[in-house]
């Protein structure tokens, strides 16, 4: 869900100088974090997905908007770690899991991601992540792998939050890079592909906005 959404007015589409598509040149940032059953894209299981839409305010600042996440069904002859599981605590057992398969996750991910790209009047999404590389990794791997045409990432490129927080606070750990922020994280609550896409988004969201507080957007003619 938005937040502040109460006292807060997003910009029309047809914005100027600080409308979400010119921010990053037409591009959509879109977060996504997975959790999986090891490290290897090509022969691990995908387990959870999720993916949190970014929105621009009426003042040109960017806050964290809707979730979407999927357990995930492992697809036939997946690998999966006990140590990765013991990592997450995912339990593939539970009753409660509520698990699709990955083609239905996806689907569902990517036709929401699509429907926010014609919205904010971009050309592609672009995804965000925590080292991103390794989740851009899975979700292309996971989508060749159901032969989903539609995906609306781009193939290689990615804004990697660990790289700014990095530059921004010295740290590259997500709860320390939040902690850092002044963004609340709770340990117990991490691993799960909704908590930390959120917690993730709210990085990005704070970095992106501290920038153009200290005068680095826009740029001065």
């Amino acid at each position: 869900m938005l937040n502040d959404t109460d006292e807060v007015s997003f910009l029309p589409n047809d914005s100027s100088d600080c409308d979400l598509a010119s921010r990053f040149r037409k591009f959509l940032p879109v977060i996504i974090d997975v959790e999986t059953g090891g490290f290897n894209k090509d022969t691990d299981a995908l387990l959870e997905v999720a993916a949190v839409l970014v929105r621009m305010d009426s003042r040109g600042m960017l806050q964290r908007g809707d979730t979407i996440a999927f357990h995930i069904e492992p697809f036939d002859g997946a690998n999966i770690e006990q140590s990765a599981l013991d990592f997450t605590g995912i339990d593939l057992d539970c009753a409660g899991r509520d698990a699709v398969d990955e083609d239905i996750a996806l689907k569902e991910v990517f036709r929401a991601v699509r429907d926010e790209v014609k919205q904010q009047d971009c050309n592609r999404a672009v995804l965000v992540g925590h080292n991103a590389h390794f989740d851009l990794g899975f979700l292309h791997t996971a989508a060749d792998r159901n032969k989903i045409k539609r995906n609306p990432f781009h193939p290689f490129s990615c804004f990697d939050t660990a790289t700014l927080s990095g530059l921004a606070f010295g740290q590259t750990v997500l709860a320390k890079a939040c902690e850092s922020a002044g963004i609340e994280f709770s340990n117990k609550s991490a691993h799960s592909a909704a908590y930390d896409a959120e917690k993730t988004a709210d990085l990005f969201c704070h970095i992106v906005n501290k920038w153009k507080t200290l005068g680095g957007w826009p740029l001065e003619e």
